[in-house]
């Protein structure tokens, strides 16, 4: 059985430096105390994937495998590694396991017929990705114009960003923003045990833009290698007429650049493509709607994950799970 510790899956890691961050084991671990339970495992030293558990009633589990490690592409993933996982899925007593692969739509072919295209995503399945390899005039230059204007304008009016530590402060900052835009917000402790897990790795920042001391927004940035993630962002309503998000957000991307990064996900928009999106974003507000107006000033390209997959192991609790996101 490939199954692995922590530390050996770190290990395994350290080989493929490119993996995302949510096979990263910190965030196992940032998940086992939050009602999931990590598994880890490793074929051969080429393939590889973290697997979630979340705990469900009667002693089953929902399995969750979010951008596996895998070495190549999907369709050539042995048939071992995937008897591997059935049967560690099946000792969880999982109803399902879905399978968010790490890869772009355009570039992903379904492995075989055991999997089923899923209807459900756990992840923002679109984003925004900036290259970052480019000098930062380079950058700026790609960025929109009103986008870049707001950024000196930041500056010009006394914005100053730096690295925090303030969790209860940024805590207090996303219930401001999870209420203004309509998006759900995790509690104190799951943001300061994100930050305990990753910042001593130097795999994570908190930054705050300040005017004359006082916080007005701040973002949690991670990265690993050659990629960075803008994940939990937020801001209160306090001198937003001095842009303290644009200068902030631009501070991370700086972060990420200093750390050898290539490119710099901006972490969800809504599920649309690029000419809906361009046509509705002056006019819809909700969810992920509230933040594309701002994440499209950067100047990334719009980008989509491969669909999730669902790999079944009890087929009329699936049918029962399917009736349920159906009708939410």
């Amino acid at each position: 059985m490939p199954e692995v510790n922590l530390t050996d899956w770190n290990r395994f890691l350290e080989s493929h430096p490119n993996a995302h961050l949510l096979q990263m084991g910190e965030w196992g671990e940032l998940k086992r105390g939050f009602g999931w339970k990590p598994v880890r495992i490793i074929l051969n030293n080429e393939i590889g994937a973290q697997i979630l558990f979340r705990r469900l009633p009667l002693g089953l589990t929902l399995g969750y495998m979010p951008k596996p490690v895998f070495s190549g592409q999907w369709t050539v993933v042995s048939e071992q590694f995937w008897q591997e996982v059935d049967s560690i899925c099946k000792k969880n007593h999982a109803v399902f396991l879905k399978i968010e692969p790490d890869a772009w739509t355009e570039e992903f072919l379904i492995p075989h017929s055991s999997f089923r295209i899923s209807k459900h995503n756990i992840q923002p399945p679109r984003t925004i990705i900036i290259d970052i390899k480019d000098n930062e005039e380079a950058i700026l230059a790609k960025m929109k114009p009103k986008c870049r204007y707001n950024t000196r304008l930041a500056e010009k009016k006394g914005i100053t960003v730096r690295a925090w530590d303030d969790i209860s402060t940024f805590h207090e900052m996303m219930t401001v923003t999870g209420g203004r835009d309509n998006f759900g917000v995790h509690s104190k402790e799951y943001y300061q045990r994100a930050y305990e897990l990753f910042h001593p790795k130097g795999t994570c920042e908190l930054l705050v833009a300040e005017y004359e001391g006082k916080p007005l927004a701040s973002l949690m940035v991670f990265s690993d290698a050659t990629r960075a993630w803008y994940v939990y962002g937020a801001s209160n309503d306090q001198e937003r007429n001095r842009m303290p998000t644009y200068l902030l957000q631009w501070e991370a991307i700086r972060w990420a650049k200093a750390r050898g990064c290539d490119e710099y996900d901006l972490w969800g928009v809504p599920d649309e493509n690029e000419e809906t999106l361009e046509a509705n974003f002056e006019s819809r507000h909700e969810g992920l709607w509230g933040v594309y107006r701002f994440k499209r000033g950067f100047g990334g390209q719009l980008k989509r994950a491969a669909q999730a997959l669902d790999r079944v192991y009890n087929p009329l609790l699936y049918w029962a799970y399917l009736r349920f996101i159906g009708n939410r």
